[in-house]
């Protein structure tokens, strides 16, 4: 197996800069997930990688090789793509030997393999059919054989679950990272899916514009959030943005967001009020962080409920507070409806300050 290391990658597509000066290592064995919204360069970074797109400067690394001048066949990756690109003509069988007979392997060598690999994938009976008789969920399986049947030094996986209906993708993503805990494969996989990335990868690197925004595990994306975009982008439903300054009095510090005012513990006002730059700021509260009530309670502010999303298990409640519009998380026993009063407390230890003018995090 081996790491992979990116360094200074940029990649332009004419005036469109897809991958901007980026360098993240891949360490041996992991299954690294790069998330993003489209177009921010996720899948270009990947192509690149897998020799598909040629950089315009940086270093691509796998293993202890520099791979930039290499082709594809000779970087030992294997890819998965969304659309599984199978060969129609060919039985399954004959998909996932494929690429072993393009290597002139003996072929008791590759009817071995493609048992062994069938029967992790548990397709076994399939290997006689053509991808136009399989499901989807099929098809998917016959791409990850193929791909596993080489034993590459990388896997490469480029948005493999987008064409399974949701079941089937909690099911495959739950297989998928089974699979790679057994074979113990470097696994760089591509993704839109905040949930994908949260419940399958080791790291997560979140990137937008072509920028890496932060590399780190989903327990450190989801809660310790190094700037407004990657805060935003994680969690459902998103965290609420509020703005605010910090406001002093008798020693005391308070965000002041107009409509109302929250009080700070000391030691957070002391750390806002030595690392802002400037009072302008951005309170950052998740739904699941704000505590409904239907009657006042200390130090609770008072909203309007203007829309409620019921869930089953729990409901998302909208609630109005002057232009602001807050979204809270609260239990199904909670009797409220469209226009009543609500009371909410903001749970202190949760929220997140970042300084409005560079949006990074303080707290």
């Amino acid at each position: 197996m081996a790491r992979v290391f990116v360094e200074n990658l940029v990649k332009r597509f004419g005036n469109v800069v897809a991958v901007n000066n980026l360098t993240l290592e891949v360490k041996d064995k992991e299954f690294i997930v790069f998330l993003g919204p489209s177009g921010c360069g996720k899948t270009t970074t990947l192509r690149c990688i897998a020799g598909l797109e040629t950089p315009d400067s940086g270093n691509i690394y796998i293993g202890d090789a520099l791979v930039n001048d290499l082709p594809p066949k000779d970087r030992d990756v294997a890819m998965v793509f969304q659309s599984y690109a199978l060969y129609p003509h060919m039985s399954v069988f004959d998909n996932i030997a494929f690429p072993l007979k393009m290597r002139k392997m003996p072929k008791d060598e590759i009817k071995k393999r493609v048992k062994e690999v069938a029967s992790l994938l548990k397709i076994e009976e399939l290997l006689d059919r053509k991808p136009r008789q399989l499901s989807g969920g099929q098809a998917q399986r016959v791409a990850l054989g193929r791909a596993i049947v080489r034993q590459p030094k990388v896997f490469l996986f480029d948005e493999p679950l987008s064409n399974l209906d949701a079941k089937l993708r909690v099911y495959m993503r739950a297989e998928l990272k089974r699979l790679q805990k057994e074979l113990a494969t470097t696994t760089i996989y591509v993704t839109h899916d905040q949930v994908e990335a949260m419940t399958m990868a080791d790291r997560i690197a979140l990137m937008n514009n072509g920028i890496l925004q932060q590399l780190a595990s989903p327990s450190d994306i989801y809660h310790k959030p190094e700037n407004i975009f990657v805060a935003g982008f994680i969690g459902s439903p998103p965290m609420n943005f509020i703005n605010c300054s910090l406001k002093e009095f008798n020693g005391e510090y308070a965000l002041d967001a107009g409509e109302f005012t929250i009080k700070l513990p000391k030691d957070i006002g002391l750390i806002v009020k030595e690392k802002a730059e400037g009072s302008e700021l951005v309170l950052g509260i998740r739904p699941e962080d704000i505590t409904v009530y239907e009657s006042a309670v200390p130090e609770a502010i008072e909203t309007e409920v203007y829309v409620i999303e019921p869930l089953g298990s729990e409901n998302v409640i909208d609630l109005k507070i002057g232009e602001n519009l807050i979204k809270a998380i609260s239990p199904p026993t909670l009797w409220l409806k469209i226009g009543d009063k609500a009371y909410i407390n903001f749970n202190k230890e949760k929220m997140h300050i970042f300084n409005k003018k560079t949006e990074k995090a303080i707290i």
